[in-house]
């Protein structure tokens, strides 16, 4: 037990009130991440030396992408909660699979609502659905990071028992001070990975189709893979034998995946600069 601990920041989950609907942060949290990334895309689509002679969106299609991947996030986030994590409780409790303001959205779920929607977007448009994933996938730490916040205000997902000087106790957490992973995740899945993808794309990874979405996935694989070390896994839904988690298990097939995409693109010629 460390001397000193920093008592957790308790924040009203609730950001306002318009007359009888709350708003809470964790619902913002998504509204900026959705935001913040159609501008991020908006500006990277304007900037063709990215690009060379690739096909790829315009800023006036960027909203379209947007809203399809809105929809793949809640709807994918939510089943992947619901299917992987607590099948049992939703079976019992149908009418809350709808209650998204609570909580309860996996990633790994989110993420294959995402793929489904960039095959439409890409379908609808008539380009490489490799190029609009590589779009997606640099802007989308940005989303993750402010989502990660808002699990740390809810003071939900927190981490594993810990005397580290900067362990706090959260609520209903017991007395025992933890890792404030989620601050971590926040760190590592988002900033980090934000900066790592957009110095790739600077240096003309966008030419590479599948590149930068390969750097994604391992990115965040090995990232996620790490947090788990730090992060209390729920016993009744996310521990498995052997130590592993379901967070572990599920972030294998996109480690596999993301290098599968890395050495493809390796084999892919460089798009040329435009003229």
């Amino acid at each position: 037990m460390p001397l000193l601990v920093i008592p957790f920041p308790a924040i009203d989950p609730v950001a306002v009130n318009v007359g009888p609907f709350a708003v809470h942060w964790y619902a913002l949290a998504y509204l900026a991440g959705f935001l913040g990334g159609w501008l991020y895309a908006s500006a990277l689509t304007r900037n063709d030396r990215l690009w060379g002679d690739m096909p790829h969106p315009t800023p006036e299609s960027i909203l379209d992408l947007v809203l399809y991947a809105m929809i793949g996030t809640v709807v994918g986030g939510r089943l992947g909660q619901v299917i992987f994590y607590e099948p049992g409780y939703y079976a019992g409790h149908p009418l809350e699979i709808f209650a998204i303001w609570q909580g309860g959205m996996s990633f790994h779920g989110g993420l294959i609502g995402v793929l489904l929607a960039i095959g439409c977007f890409a379908w609808r448009l008539r380009i490489s659905a490799l190029t609009i994933a590589d779009l997606v996938a640099t802007v989308c730490p940005l989303g993750i990071f402010l989502v990660r916040i808002g699990n740390f205000i809810n003071a939900e997902h927190w981490g594993r028992p810990s005397d580290v000087p900067w362990a706090m106790v959260f609520p209903d957490a017991g007395a025992q001070p933890r890792h404030p992973s989620q601050l971590y995740e926040a760190g590592l899945e988002g900033l980090l990975l934000l900066l790592l993808l957009g110095l790739a794309v600077r240096n003309g990874a966008f030419k590479r189709p599948g590149l930068v979405t390969g750097i994604f996935l391992v990115g965040y694989a090995l990232a996620r893979i790490a947090m788990e070390f730090f992060r209390e896994p729920d016993s009744q839904i996310e521990q498995l034998a052997h130590g592993l988690t379901m967070g572990m298990v599920l972030s294998l097939p996109m480690l596999a995946g993301g290098i599968a995409l890395m050495l493809h693109s390796a084999w892919t010629p460089r798009r040329l600069e435009p003229e």
